[in-house]
């Protein structure tokens, strides 16, 4: 495979990684989290679980799976690579 690929995958794994650890930071924990900050607080204690409250789940899952599929390619990238220096 050629070496576009792994950078390709390494500047996604890191826009990644700072959305992921960007979503997470704004979920609402048991004391409020950072999403409280921005007005979630208030609406989530009224009706449970609000619509951001699930979109931000959802966000974050997909950005969770294409983090994980960017550890695996590259995983695969460089066992590939091992194995034609060899």
């Amino acid at each position: 495979m050629p070496t576009w690929f792994a950078y390709t995958l390494i500047v996604l794994l890191i826009i990644t990684s700072v959305l992921l650890t960007m979503l997470i930071l704004l979920h609402r924990g048991k004391g409020g989290g950072l999403s409280s900050m921005f007005g979630g607080g208030v609406s989530s204690s009224l009706a449970g679980s609000s619509v951001a409250e699930k979109n931000l789940d959802r966000y974050t899952v997909l950005v969770g799976i294409v983090w994980f599929a960017c550890i695996v390619g590259l995983g695969l990238w460089l066992r590939l690579q091992m194995s034609s220096v060899a």
